[in-house]
């Protein structure tokens, strides 16, 4: 056996999808607002873009700057 025999618990947390935090965006996502933005306005866009650097992933994101400013 291993250590001194007592047990330890350790709490395991769960990292959620697009929860980590970044400050850049990657290529892939740049791509995908720019063609998202034909459909939008740059208010919206803003807002996506403020709120996957901060780690949501695009659809959340979507959904989130639909709610707050519309289309």
């Amino acid at each position: 056996m291993y250590g001194s025999g007592k047990n330890i618990k350790v709490k395991k947390t769960k990292v959620k999808r697009g929860q980590a935090k970044q400050t850049e965006l990657t290529q892939r996502q740049k791509d995908t607002l720019k063609r998202h933005s034909k459909h939008h306005t740059k208010k919206h866009m803003a807002e996506m873009t403020k709120m996957m650097k901060q780690g949501k992933t695009f659809g959340e994101a979507h959904k989130m700057a639909m709610k707050k400013v519309g289309k």
